[in-house]
């Protein structure tokens, strides 16, 4: 009985040392499950969907509006947020709730995000060992082309007289495209989605173009819909055929399945080796 008694005890206490946790982003919650803390996220947002198991979590708002109200409601014994939403975790932090703003934007920034998560879960080992997969693919990604010049275009874009969102710099896809051995079409100071007119992408004249359009099916289009618009510029990546599209949802979305998108323009790099 007193062993039966004590291992109650060691029970209860592991499971009171379970944080609750809100994760208010998808790549916040989505490394928390893959870290296998997903039992510890209580709520999230309407736009954690993956895994399967996140859709059955209380939500408590969108990306860019959470309920205050709802997050108290819940009693989280930590909130984590990226920066964008500073400003919210300021309010928590008065409210003394502990709360973890992260920085995902830059390759190096996800790293030590995905470090960061996994220590406050104790799970540092199965961080490192996203961080090494990720680390691995990314260097797989090196010398299949060089010194090709790769734009990075954001939406679903069926009319290109319309401005047109590109990656700049300090963004994590300028880095992936750096460290694959090539330079980002656009070398701008403008920080995040930079935005371009028809004549600034003739001018720019990229080698290889990649479409970034997660959800394609989904909104009833086709990655050939999608291509179509572009074949009538005088570009080098029309010439040699270097349009592809990514529409996978994890392509926007920095968690720890980055590595499918890094596998995934690891394919479109070789296709362009060929041409």
């Amino acid at each position: 009985m007193l062993l039966r008694f004590f291992a109650l005890i060691v029970l209860c206490s592991q499971l009171y040392a379970n944080e609750r946790i809100i994760a208010l982003s998808p790549a916040i919650n989505e490394t928390l499950f893959a870290l296998g803390a997903g039992n510890e996220v209580i709520a999230n947002t309407e736009y954690c969907n993956y895994p399967p198991e996140s859709k059955t979590r209380p939500k408590v708002g969108g990306y860019f509006s959470p309920s205050l109200e709802k997050i108290l409601s819940l009693r989280p014994s930590i909130v984590m947020l990226q920066e964008n939403n500073a400003p919210l975790g300021e309010k928590l932090r008065a409210l003394g709730i502990k709360t973890i703003v992260l920085k995902i934007d830059t390759y190096p920034s996800i790293r030590e995000s995905i470090f960061t998560i996994a220590r406050y879960v104790h799970k540092e080992e199965g961080g490192k060992r996203i961080v090494n997969e990720l680390d691995q693919k990314l260097h797989a990604l090196k010398g299949i082309v060089k010194d090709q010049k790769i734009l990075m275009v954001f939406g679903h874009n069926t009319d290109l007289s319309k401005p047109l969102f590109v990656s700049g710099q300090n963004l994590y896809f300028d880095d992936i495209i750096r460290c694959s051995g090539n330079q980002n079409a656009l070398q701008s100071k403008r920080k995040g989605q930079p935005v371009l007119n028809l004549e600034n992408i003739i001018a720019l004249n990229p080698d290889i173009i990649i479409l970034l359009a997660p959800n394609t099916h989904e909104l009833g289009l086709s990655k050939e819909v999608l291509i179509r618009p572009w074949l009538n510029l005088p570009i080098n990546a029309v010439t040699h055929q270097n349009i592809y599209v990514e529409d996978k949802e994890y392509s926007s979305n920095p968690s720890q399945r980055l590595g499918l998108f890094l596998d995934d323009i690891r394919g479109m790099l070789i296709h362009a080796q060929r041409h």
